[in-house]
């Protein structure tokens, strides 16, 4: 099968608020193209329920948020970075109505403000339970009418294009753009450009459960990492302490907006309030404090869930602020109004990734990163409520800036070699690929979870180095699949998880572990050097 070429001259890796964001700032004088792995909707942007973030509440201030942020992040937050996204958040709220995002409104006040936990402040800015949705549309029908931006979507990124790809050779160090699977067809085009956006998402897959969107399998994280990218902390995975429990519906989220608004954590049963035994804030305290008290109580007393009740609040205030949770929640026979909701902790954002800088650099020139595949230093240990869509925003804005202000000094790519598909056949064993994916998830739940031991996460890097050379073999054999590509990236993104976990000796902010149960006095990131 031939290898196509596209050339472009930036091309963006992912189609969510970050990678969108990019496209629509570069894209005035430069030919853009958008990849994304699925339908351009299908990223985590839309799936995101609560909202953004951003000092808009007379009385509230820029260095409220900036502390609510810092103490989050247990620290470990680059002051400069969450200077730089906070100042900015304002602007960005005001760019998305522009482009019609209809936030709520407040009454007397221009947009409604919810809190959530960790927050100060009423700074929340919403269409009801569903902006991310919102958000994501308003984009996409953005760059859509550009004619600037070609989007394409169904293109599941291989590897990035680096100086090994180049058919003379080369010394230089630097990213030409992306070798992508189109999925429909099977075929593996080749996408260049003068600059290359990485805006890939998280890697909350790796765990048995999540609230992510299947497609968070850290592909980006682990092509930056094989293209000689440093990653940092890794080790800290946020678990969303209320996701629904229930054995045909997976993967969807209650909001935080739930207990911001007055909803509260209770045993099945008896109905006891917990969370005030366990932290002054109760509901409202940063999220790894919540998912650990669940975690505690479940362990403890054996149960599969607990209960998240609102049914106390006025049903037309519920109805009204949580239209979709009310809506989906019906059909499986819960009527949030009078019915608490069974809830249990799922893996659900990556504050670890790529290192970059304010302008969204990372180590390799060419390359950009933005959102949840970087560590920008905006989330430190703990991602506060309702910062990442921001960050998304912030950073793909910080990284066309970057692009289009460096324009004449970015080189035109080189000849780059096609895809190679002379030497592998097709696979007539793909049971190894599924059963070696369900295997990773279910050990990195059962030993890189929400508590961890060095014992455990010892016996998760033994299976990941077995995994490692599985995959490997696999991969130099067969053509790609969408599977293979993504297993092969879980692998590497799993490795880095254990690899960081075991280095931070302390429990920090997400990193809990009970060998090292004190906090260190001096916070570092933890960077791991291909």
């Amino acid at each position: 099968m031939s290898s196509e070429h596209h050339a472009f001259d930036v091309v963006v890796i992912g189609s969510g608020a970050a990678g969108l964001s990019a496209a629509l700032n570069l894209a005035s004088h430069l030919k853009v193209a958008v990849l994304a792995k699925g339908t351009l909707s299908s990223g985590s942007t839309a799936w995101a329920q609560g909202g953004i973030a951003a000092v808009l509440e007379a009385g509230d201030t820029f260095d409220s948020h900036i502390e609510d942020t810092i103490v989050a992040g247990a620290g470990l937050n680059d002051r400069r970075t969450v200077e730089f996204v906070v100042g900015n958040a304002p602007a960005a709220i005001e760019r998305l109505a522009e482009l019609g995002v209809p936030f709520d409104a407040g009454g007397e006040a221009r947009w409604h403000l919810t809190r959530e936990g960790g927050h100060s402040h009423r700074r929340i800015v919403h269409v009801a339970d569903a902006t991310g949705w919102a958000v994501q549309q308003a984009l996409e029908r953005a760059a859509a009418r550009h004619p600037n931006i070609t989007l394409i979507p169904n293109q599941v990124a291989v590897d990035l294009v680096t100086r090994r790809h180049v058919e003379r050779g080369s010394d230089a160090k630097r990213v030409w753009g992306v070798y992508a699977l189109d999925a429909a067809s099977g075929a593996v085009s080749l996408y260049t450009g003068r600059a290359t956006i990485l805006a890939t998402g998280g890697a909350s897959r790796a765990w048995l459960y999540s609230t992510n969107p299947r497609g968070s399998t850290g592909d980006g994280i682990a092509m930056a990492w094989r293209a000689g990218c440093r990653v940092s902390n890794m080790e800290f995975n946020q678990f969303h302490p209320t996701c629904l429990y229930n054995l045909e519906v997976k993967n969807f989220l209650i909001t935080e907006a739930m207990r911001g608004e007055g909803g509260r954590l209770r045993l099945p049963g008896s109905g006891e309030r917990f969370m005030p035994r366990f932290d002054r804030r109760a509901e409202l305290a940063p999220r790894d404090v919540v998912a650990r008290a669940i975690d505690h109580e479940l362990k403890r007393l054996g149960l599969d869930y607990v209960h998240l009740d609102i049914s106390h609040r006025d049903p037309e205030f519920v109805r009204a602020h949580f239209p979709t949770i009310h809506a989906r929640l019906l059909e499986l026979g819960i009527d949030i109004t009078r019915d608490p909701i069974p809830v249990v902790p799922a893996a659900h954002y990556t504050c670890g990734g790529v290192m970059v800088d304010l302008d969204g650099r990372t180590d390799v020139p060419g390359l950009y990163a933005a959102g949840e595949v970087t560590m920008s230093g905006l989330h430190g240990a703990n991602r506060l409520a309702s910062n990442s869509v921001l960050e998304c925003l912030v950073y793909g804005i910080a990284a066309a800036r970057h692009v289009n202000a460096n324009w004449s000094e970015l080189p035109p790519p080189p000849a780059i070699r096609p895809w190679d598909e002379s030497r592998v056949t097709h696979s007539d064993e793909e049971v190894v690929v599924h059963h070696n994916w369900r295997e990773i998830r279910r050990f990195m739940w059962d030993y890189v979870g929400i508590v961890r031991t060095t014992k455990r996460l010892e016996r998760a890097l033994n299976r990941v180095n077995l995994l490692r050379q599985e995959v490997q073999d696999y991969y130099g054999n067969f053509r790609v699949t969408p599977d293979l590509i993504e297993l092969r990236n879980l692998v590497e993104v799993s490795d880095l998880i254990v690899r960081s976990a075991l280095t931070r000796q302390e429990s920090r902010g997400l990193h809990f572990t009970l060998d090292h149960p004190d906090l260190l006095p001096d916070a570092v990131d933890t960077v791991l050097v291909p």
